[in-house]
């Protein structure tokens, strides 16, 4: 017997359908969640500070979406094991906390060697972490292979102004953060020449109008000279 074609037609639809479904049972199911917010207060001690920060690297952050810790080989950002040790000494004039804070203020003020650029600010949406999250991320990359110096105290360049976003003075920002310029522009700033007020002559008191500058004597009468 001939089956017809719109019953064989029918029945692949119903074996794909089924083995697709199949399949999709045998993929985990993996349930995400918005990241859960990290209580971080001011009296936090340098070893809190670190375990915050790492949990905001794991969740809000997204810091681990792109970097690793401990992983070698074709990696898309640079593998953060060790950080703590290299940032004093990765761009001549920055301290450790001032280099870790400018890759997360300014990801593409220096770019690693053998990367390309792509990180994001964090500091501003859709990540947006706080001055005070941030803290707690450099306190967790320092131990990455050195020691947590920064404080919930620590003022950063880049907090002038509240917000997290750039100082309000740029050229000290340069000095500070960038590595260059600063003494220049502090200096260039200072050494500027101030404008010179323009003074009105005096009015003669009788008249109201500026006084006549005096004329030079004359020749005495029948002098040559």
């Amino acid at each position: 017997m001939k089956v017809p074609v719109s019953l064989r037609i029918a029945a692949l639809a119903v074996a794909t359908t089924s083995f697709y479904t199949y399949v999709g049972q045998l993929v985990p199911q993996k349930e995400v969640r918005p990241p859960a917010e990290v209580a971080i207060s001011k009296d936090m001690k340098p070893e809190e500070m670190a375990k915050v920060g790492r949990e905001i690297m794991e969740g809000k952050g997204l810091c681990f979406t792109c970097h690793t810790v401990g992983k070698s080989g074709a990696l898309r950002f640079p593998d953060l094991q060790g950080i703590g040790a290299r940032a004093g000494s990765r761009r001549p004039g920055l301290t450790d906390v001032q280099y870790l804070a400018q890759s997360i203020y300014e990801p593409s003020a220096f770019i690693v060697p053998g990367f390309n650029p792509g990180m994001p600010v964090i500091n501003k949406p859709p990540i947006g972490l706080t001055d005070d999250e941030i803290l707690a991320v450099i306190a967790y990359l320092q131990t990455l292979g050195g020691k947590t110096t920064v404080t919930m105290q620590t003022k950063l360049p880049y907090q002038a102004g509240g917000g997290g976003g750039q100082p309000a003075d740029a050229s000290v920002a340069t000095g500070e953060v960038g590595g260059t310029g600063g003494t220049g522009s502090l200096s260039g700033a200072a050494g500027a020449a101030a404008p010179v007020p323009q003074v009105s002559p005096a009015k003669s008191p009788e008249t109201g109008a500026p006084p006549q500058a005096p004329k030079p004597p004359g020749k005495p009468p029948g002098s040559d000279r």
